[in-house]
């Protein structure tokens, strides 16, 4: 197994991050920022009824974060709201350790295996995601809890 930060799969999202944009009239937008290393990120996300039609992001940040947004917005477009909310809190137990993936996309499951090997860089790759619920529960901010 290899232990560079950077695998192939994140390489590709951090040189070619999908939805990296701002988008224009969104329904909801919330900003994050990690208190270890001061990434900051904004989600906006458009509305479809009870769906989210899309989401997009901006972001002064490491790697680890462009590529778990650019892979969140690709994930979680087309869900209904409460699924997306649902995949948050069940990203944040991955990557805790406190579940174990059993299926799920390849770049999910690559982002995962490579932030477990570098436990300093979860709050990075948890930050798209955190953000992500603050714009759908209307809260301005995304909040770390530990």
């Amino acid at each position: 197994m290899t232990t560079k930060l950077y695998d192939d799969v994140l390489m590709e999202h951090i040189r070619n991050a999908r939805n990296y944009c701002v988008l224009q009239d969104p329904d909801r937008e919330a900003s994050g920022t990690n208190p270890l290393c001061g990434d900051d990120m904004t989600i906006y996300i458009r509305l479809a009824g009870d769906r989210v039609q899309q989401v997009a992001f901006q972001c002064t940040c490491c790697g680890v974060s462009m590529a778990s947004a650019s892979m969140m917005t690709e994930a979680v477009s087309g869900m209904p709201a409460l699924e997306v909310l649902e995949n948050v809190r069940a990203f944040a137990a991955l990557l805790s350790g406190s579940e174990v993936p059993t299926t799920g996309d390849v770049n999910r499951r690559a982002l995962l295996d490579t932030v477990r090997r570098f436990p300093a860089r979860l709050r990075c790759a948890l930050l798209p995601w955190l953000t992500l619920e603050a714009a759908l529960l209307g809260r301005e901010h995304a909040r770390f809890t530990s």
